[in-house]
């Protein structure tokens, strides 16, 4: 029988097994921010040991920072400190560190791939959920506790157990208007936020060969949010494209004989899941989330359903009455609060492309605040190389500073209690940008719409 994918990288990264327990992994890539290394760190230190292959570990401040000022010392205390001891405990061990400022800076799941750290058929890791993004590059990547970036510190191993596999298939050619966001989202609605539970989702079919590496990020970046370990799409010629020429990518001669290996990293024909999707691209709309799960999504024409896919009547009510609606009820023409574009979801530049195209020339809304904000120090270059910049802000729009911004409220960009914000992150949890604030997920266009006439519309591409 022959392997997928994830086999054929999970054992060529396999150091042992363990009869009846877990395999030992290496792993390639370690990505580290300023919220989760901290303890580590300081586990490593009580034990007298350092990081045992650094230039395999690769820093970044993003979640805590501000995105405005980033000149200036960071004034909330908790989050200077945080930012400053990564400082320290990355000069102590030798790791490579992009501090605020740097032209490497950004959202960790950003950069990772931008700077050529994240290549292709590798194990990659990071004390953050949203790790899956760099599975749109042919890895295994996950999320872990802090106890295994510990572990990663101080072995450059894992103790992992194998998961089950799914491979979610979407054949057909996407409609107008439908973006990467709109397709993640319709996938969670279909299967809920149980449905891959405990497994390695891989995206196969036209849309995902068709998709962009950005758009295929976006995707792996939200498969957990259906309770998937990670998302992965096998690589190919326009994988190798995006990877040449960048920062810490192979060059040269080097770079082609990375690509003729990389070429082999696909699933036999004859490779069997454990759990088989398909969807129909013609399907897909674009999409809004009406409640406080990734699944609870709908078409942006749409009506709140009776019920969830994998949610309970009790949680459902529930669900409804923080956000204010009803069953029955349309979210087209809902009045919103706040927009937000960015975050390791949707903060790239072809993201900041479709905002501002899907704009065309019309004026921020007076009653909307909008924070557009770019991933990394690089996509704000790009947006001010490319006039994206001065063509948003002649409409009344600002550019912020990279960062996590809004898609958590860890940092002062947090939506107010009782106000609705339309939002390109990935989670729409209760408070998650804010105490009592009511997040409706989205994509960019979608997101283009709500800024410019305050309430929630079909784009208009």
């Amino acid at each position: 029988m022959g392997r997928t994918l994830f086999d054929k990288i999970w054992d060529n990264h396999t150091v042992r097994h363990i009869p009846d327990g877990p395999d030992v992994l290496y792993i390639d890539r370690h990505l580290i921010h300023e919220v989760t290394s901290p303890q580590a760190f300081s586990a490593l230190r009580e034990k007298g040991l350092k990081v045992f292959r650094p230039e395999r570990t690769f820093a970044t401040c993003d979640h805590n920072v501000p995105t405005l000022g980033q000149d200036r010392p960071i004034e909330d205390p908790s989050s200077a400190a945080a930012v400053a001891e990564l400082a320290r405990n990355t000069a102590d061990n030798g790791i490579r560190y992009f501090p605020l400022g740097d032209p490497g800076n950004g959202i960790v799941h950003v950069i990772g791939p931008e700077q050529g750290i994240v290549l292709c058929g590798q194990t990659v890791v990071c004390g953050d959920s949203h790790t899956a993004t760099h599975g749109a590059f042919g890895n295994i990547a996950f999320g872990i506790g802090t106890s295994e970036v510990e572990m990663v510190f101080a072995s450059q191993c894992l103790m992992q157990n194998k998961p089950k596999q799914t491979r979610i298939t979407v054949d057909g050619k996407l409609a107008a208007g439908v973006t990467p966001k709109d397709v993640i989202l319709y996938i969670i609605s279909r299967l809920g936020t149980d449905g891959c539970t405990g497994t390695f989702v891989e995206y196969a079919g036209d849309v995902f060969r068709d998709m962009s590496m950005e758009g295929r990020m976006t995707v792996c970046n939200m498969s957990i949010e259906m309770g998937a370990r990670g998302g992965i799409v096998a690589p190919d010629a326009k994988t190798f494209e995006y990877i040449k020429g960048r920062r810490f990518a192979p060059k040269d001669r080097d770079f082609e004989k990375a690509v003729e290996r990389w070429s082999c990293l696909k699933t036999d024909a004859d490779a069997v899941f454990d759990r088989e999707y398909r969807f129909d691209a013609s399907d897909i709309r674009p999409m809004v989330t009406y409640g406080t799960n990734p699944g609870m999504g709908i078409p942006v024409d749409g009506t709140i359903p009776e019920t969830a896919t994998g949610c309970d009547d009790i949680t459902f009510a529930k669900a409804l009455s923080y956000m204010g609606f009803e069953k029955g009820e349309r979210m087209l023409g809902k009045k919103v609060d706040y927009v937000f574009v960015g975050s390791c979801t949707n903060g790239r530049i072809e993201d900041f492309r479709a905002f501002a195209k899907a704009v065309d020339g019309r004026r921020k809304s007076d009653e909307v605040t909008v924070w557009l904000v770019p991933g990394s120090k690089e996509v704000e270059s790009k947006i001010e190389a490319e006039g994206i910049g001065d063509e948003l802000r002649a409409l009344g729009f600002e550019i912020r500073q990279p960062g996590c911004s809004a898609c958590l409220a860890m940092n002062p960009d947090r939506i107010p209690e009782g106000k609705y914000a339309v939002s390109t992150s990935n989670r729409n949890f209760e408070g998650r940008q804010g105490y009592g604030s009511r997040t409706i997920l989205a994509g960019p266009l979608v997101a283009a719409e709500a800024a410019v006439t305050g309430e929630i519309g079909m784009p208009k591409i």
